[in-house]
């Protein structure tokens, strides 16, 4: 008769010989990540058919499950961390991030309190003042930052502490944000339990930005309705075009009628590392709140969110609720933050363990090298395509995305995009700009170097 087992945990030297074939993995992964069709091309259903169907009755052995990695995960897996990466907005990592992951996951920390883990928390904050001063941001930020996982989440948060203080009935706060804003806007709205017929689009101009004088009737004639103006978004990079709302004007007009304003940079934010970009943020220490994406752009693994407000007990008295088990001699003292008062959440991972590592790994200068990097390469690009009589720029591009379309219209354009995705080398996304499809070149991920936006620009010219 067998004897039972004590114990089916991994130990610690099981945990050290499988760690290392997973760093293994992962290496090889990325050092070889050109070699797959960026897009997936399994069928719906596909991997689901190569599981069994129930969960095993006995543990298998890791190298069991290191190679269903190869059998069944990859082939389904679109490969976001290819050179060949265009599509919607990068969502990066590296090797600094990923290790900082792995560090949080072994320490398995729950960081919702201080007292649950106070480095956690002290880090956090102070990671997020060395974003301040690498981005120039306001300094009414500092101290003042926490770590979303999105930047969806980032514009709830403010929406619930502008809701918070307009303190007036629901049914007669309105919202206000250009025709590109992202969609997490409107979806934040339905979920803080606000009328969606009080979430006004405001019109752009030719360049796709809000136009603030627009914005500015919108408010007037709300107020003089009896409505309350309370939650204004202007874009620091949309994701159709990456177009820049004027965030000053933006300011005046929400600010002249009480209205929050948030501003949501989530993937160009990380431009500003570069002095010569901080143009973005023009007129941001009128916000009441901004937001941008370390994990798009700055190389640090999904998810992460930097979101800042410029009055904290806003943002607090929305969303803190303290039960008796949560209750501890720390929070009572008021020197210390708790995060879970500044998120939907209770629960939060330790998300600034990988940003440390990435920040300490590039320094200010291997991020700004990279910005540049990928600015440059998307402008020449634009420039080519300008050239082309076959194709047409939609608009000059801020930064790093490049729009155009077919000259021959919507089916051409749709050919152009499906051939090139086709191929496997590369993959893109698509838009609308003034009715007209659009296909979008983000030049943005991690491993893009100029070879591969050479390598897509070829590809364009023997397609189109």
């Amino acid at each position: 008769m067998d004897t039972p087992r004590e114990s089916f945990h991994m130990t610690p030297d099981e945990f050290r010989t499988h760690g290392r074939a997973v760093v293994d993995w992962v290496a090889d992964y990325l050092e070889n990540i050109a070699q797959h069709p960026v897009a997936s091309r399994v069928a719906p259903g596909e991997t689901r058919a190569m599981l069994p169907e129930n969960a095993p009755e006995h543990g298998e052995p890791f190298e069991a499950m290191l190679a269903d990695l190869d059998r069944v995960i990859l082939p389904g897996i679109t490969h976001w961390q290819s050179p060949g990466w265009f599509g919607y907005f990068p969502c990066n990592g590296s090797g600094p991030a990923i290790l900082g992951d792995l560090v949080s996951t072994g320490l398995g920390v729950q960081g919702m309190l201080w007292a649950t883990s106070p480095a956690a928390t002290e880090l956090e904050t102070h990671v997020l003042d060395w974003l301040v001063d690498l981005l120039a941001l306001p300094e009414t930020f500092r101290g003042n930052g926490v770590i979303q996982d999105s930047a969806s989440s980032a514009t709830l948060c403010a929406l619930l502490a502008a809701r918070e203080r307009a303190g007036a009935p629901y049914g007669t706060l309105t919202g206000y944000t250009s025709t590109q804003a992202h969609s997490s806007v409107e979806k934040g709205w339905k979920i803080a339990g606000l009328d969606p017929a009080n979430l006004r689009q405001v019109p752009v101009d030719e360049a796709y930005a809000l136009r603030p004088g627009a914005l500015a009737d919108l408010l007037a004639a709300d107020a003089k309705a009896g409505l309350t103006p309370a939650f204004v978004v202007a874009t620091a990079g949309t994701t159709s075009s990456n177009a820049m709302d004027p965030i000053g004007a933006t300011a005046a007009a929400a600010h002249a009628h009480g209205a929050w304003l948030h501003v949501d940079a989530a993937m160009s934010g990380t431009a500003a590392v570069c002095p010569e970009y901080r143009w973005i943020h023009d007129g941001l220490a009128e916000a009441d709140s901004y937001c941008f994406n370390p994990h798009k752009w700055m190389w640090t693994s999904f998810d992460c969110d930097a979101f800042y407000v410029r009055d904290r007990a806003a943002l607090t008295t929305a969303l803190s609720v303290v039960p008796e088990y949560l209750r501890n001699a720390a929070t009572e003292s008021g020197a210390v933050i708790d995060y879970r008062d500044w998120q939907i959440p209770l629960g939060r991972r330790f998300r600034a363990l990988k940003l440390w590592f990435v920040l300490r790994h590039y320094g200010a200068e291997g991020l700004r090298h990279h910005v540049r990097e990928h600015v440059a390469l998307a402008q020449e690009l634009a420039a080519w395509v300008d050239k082309d009589e076959r194709l047409v720029l939609s608009t000059p591009p801020p930064l790093n995305l490049v729009c155009f379309r077919h000259a021959e219209g919507d089916g051409a354009t749709q050919r152009l995009l499906d051939d090139l995705n086709a191929t496997g080398e590369v993959y893109l996304t698509h838009t609308r700009l003034d009715g007209d499809l659009t296909i979008r070149v983000s030049v943005g991920a991690t491993q893009t170097r100029r070879e591969h936006v050479e390598r897509l620009r070829d590809l364009v010219d023997r397609h189109a």
